[in-house]
Parts: C-alpha cells; structure tokens; sequence
C-alpha cells in the first residue's frame, strides 16, 4: 500500500502542514522524503520523492523557489514541502504557488515551529508501516486471484485486517506490454532498457491514478509483462465506465511512433473474491482477441467475444487446428515462408462482406489486383463463397488463423 501526499498531511503530529497549491496532485505516491541543499535539485531525486526546501543552507528566493518547483515536476517528485518563518524563507510568492498549481504539484507549507525530525521520523513511520501493509495486500489478492485461499475463516479475518472488502463487486482488468523485442532491435541495450523501464513506471502511475481515482483501490498485480488490476464496481455496474476508462488508458500510453505499445482485457463483472480467478481468465481471454484482431484497437472486453469465447476455450488444440487446415488448408500451404497476403485478402473480403470495392479500399490495392487474388484464392481453396455455410467456416477459420497467428508470431501453416 503507497503512502501519498495526501495521506501525509493526515499523519498524527502533523495538523501544521497545510496545503498552499497544487492538491489535485495529492495521489502522488512518497517514497521518502529529501532533504534540499542545492541550488538545483534534478541531480539529486529520481521521482517519488518529497522534497523539504528550508532555506538554511542555500538562499531560496522566488527565482530559485519557481525553479524548484518546476524541476520536481519535472522529475515526478511527490511534491514540495517549504518552511517558513521569520529567519530564512518568510513567505511563499504567490507567482511560486501559481506555477505549483498550474504544474498540479503539490506544495505544502511548514513552519519552522514544527521540528523537521518530529515530521520525518512520522513520515518514516508511516513508510514502514505502508510498505508492511501493501506486501501484504498484494499477498492476499494474488492468493485470491489463483484461489489458494481455501479457508474462508482465515480469508476474513485477513481481509478484514487488510481492509480488503470481500464483497466489492469488482472487474478483472489485464495489460499486455508489446513490443520489447523490436525496442531491443533498433537500440543499443542501455537506451533500450531505460526507455523500457520508463515506460513501465509510467503503465505503473497512469493504472494508480486511475485506481486512485476509482477509490478502494487494490494492489496492482505484476505477472512478467502483464498488469492485473481489479476495478471496483457500483452497485448498478457500470462496466462501460471501465471500458471507457482503459481506452483513455491505452490512448495515453501507446505513441504512434514508439515500439512499445500495451494492449488490455477486461473481464465481466465478478460479484465477490470469489470470481476473481474467473475474471483473470475472462480478461486474458479477451486480451488474446484484443491483440490478435488490430479493428479491436488493443482492447477487448469479455462480454463483446461472441465466437470467439468458444474458440479460446477450448482446450484441445488439435480440434482447432484440423478445422483450419480443412477450410483453409491450400491456402496456408500456399503462402508458407511468404507474408500472408492471401489470407488477409480473404480477411478484408470477408469484413467487407464480400464487397469488392470496400476491401480494396482496406487493403488499399486495386479493384482488379483485389479480383485477381479471390480468384486465386477460390481456386486454392475450393470453397463456394457464395455459399453462407462455406462463409461461416471460413470467417472461423480466419479467427482460429488470427489466434494462432498472434500466439506464435508467425503466420500458422497446414502442418501446425
């Protein structure tokens, strides 16, 4: 559980603090507090840090105050906290507050009154204790999540020291990061990791924001590449609020121009903790369809598979591969080694139910070019396409290709 800015000024010992400017920013995590003795503080924190600004040893005037300020936004520090009082810092210039709350950084006001020691050993206090009682809600919602809690006397007693509501109706929400391997490849190794690492503390801030702002928010659950968290529900629902809220989510973190990109799954509503290892399953097999089919623009939820839901379901991987290689069999072995290009001809055909016009478009090829490659196909394949039977086979042959093509990366072939 992560100590916030906010969460500070409610510690015990504390009522001096107070809020000068910036407190939508009060969600920002502590991860320690910081001592300033520079003239310049961007050398010295790496973000997360509360940063106490005293004017003792190096003279604070509003110039130098406005540039504290912005370098703490600038390094993501959890906020500024200023002493005054008559000997060193009188008072805070309203032009330093303004450019706080225009930045949403938080700026706190101490006065010298207030022993530094009496406010970091609180500050220290409450960090231990968070740290102590985050482990162990983490704990407790993976156990929940793969359900290897099985006393339920035990599960409430630890929930409810926790403060963990059992009963919440919550959803199941997956990320996926995309996209390393091809990061690696077109950078050196230590430009690639830190970007790396950057954007994953960034999928970290945006998914507390977000819970944050959610309220009874849960530990985020990190599996490799993958982020599990559980979004609280209303009594009514709600489930296109999350829908809506993971769509800002991905269009917020995947750039146009980058490598790395994240694509998201989401569950159906689970009732209790019950469901929860339910809905991990329903949203990573939502996920699953988000990135195999690009017209579902990274996200997919559960309740939107239709078809689909058979497909990922079922267990014996034979089964579907037979069904592929009986309807699109030719086709496959056709374009076995080369980029598929048949087989996304047949794809756009079938979205533009069969008009020959609209696919071309899609493809963005001639009206001929796209002819001359049905007609191929058709040959290859054997099949009637006029035929609404022939159609539904080969539209679930295209979604078991789509699965299969996303599972391994390569396009499957006859003898998969």
């Amino acid at each position: 559980m992560s100590l916030s800015v906010h969460d500070i000024l409610l510690l015990p010992g504390l009522q001096a603090l107070r809020w000068r400017a910036g407190q939508a920013g009060g969600h920002h995590t502590v991860r320690w507090p910081y001592v300033a003795e520079n003239a310049s503080i961007s050398d010295w924190v790496r973000g997360g840090e509360l940063v106490f600004v005293t004017g003792i040893n190096q003279p604070r005037d509003e110039t130098n105050l406005l540039q504290l300020v912005r370098e703490a936004h600038a390094r993501d520090c959890a906020g500024l906290v200023v002493l005054t009082g008559p000997l060193f810092i009188h008072d805070i210039p309203a032009s330093v507050l303004a450019e706080a709350e225009r930045l949403k950084l938080p700026l706190i006001e101490q006065p010298y009154e207030l022993p530094m020691v009496v406010v970091t050993e609180a500050i220290g206090s409450a960090l231990v204790q968070a740290q102590w009682l985050g482990s162990s809600r983490l704990q407790l919602i993976e156990q929940l999540l793969d359900a290897s809690v099985v006393d339920a006397t035990l599960l409430a007693h630890r929930a409810g020291r926790l403060h963990i509501d059992l009963h919440q109706p919550r959803q199941v929400l997956v990320l996926q990061l995309d996209g390393t391997a091809e990061l690696f490849r077109s950078l050196a190794p230590e430009a690639a990791e830190a970007q790396l690492q950057a954007f994953r503390q960034c999928v970290m801030q945006l998914l507390d924001s977000r819970l944050h702002a959610l309220g009874q928010a849960l530990p985020v659950v990190t599996q490799g590449d993958q982020w599990v968290a559980l979004l609280p529900l209303a009594a009514d629902g709600e489930p296109n609020r999350h829908r809506d809220g993971a769509q800002r989510l991905l269009q917020a973190l995947n750039a146009p121009e980058g490598p790395l990109r994240v694509y998201a799954g989401l569950s159906a509503p689970c009732p209790d903790a019950t469901d929860f290892p339910r809905g991990l399953g329903q949203a990573r097999q939502a996920l699953l369809a988000a990135r195999s089919f690009p017209e579902r623009l990274g996200l997919c939820c559960f309740e939107e598979l239709g078809v689909l839901e058979l497909l990922v379901a079922i267990r014996d991987r034979n089964l579907l591969d037979r069904f592929l290689r009986s309807t699109l069999g030719p086709l496959l072995s056709h374009e076995t080694g080369m980029a598929p290009v048949l087989i996304q001809t047949l794809e756009a055909w079938m979205q533009a139910n069969g008009n020959l016009v609209a696919a071309a478009q899609r493809l963005g090829v001639h009206r001929n070019t796209l002819n001359n490659r049905m007609q191929q196909i058709q040959s290859l394949i054997g099949l009637d396409l006029d035929s609404p039977m022939h159609r539904l086979n080969i539209a679930v042959a295209l979604m078991i290709w789509r699965l299969s093509f996303n599972a391994s990366s390569q396009p499957p072939s006859a003898s998969v």
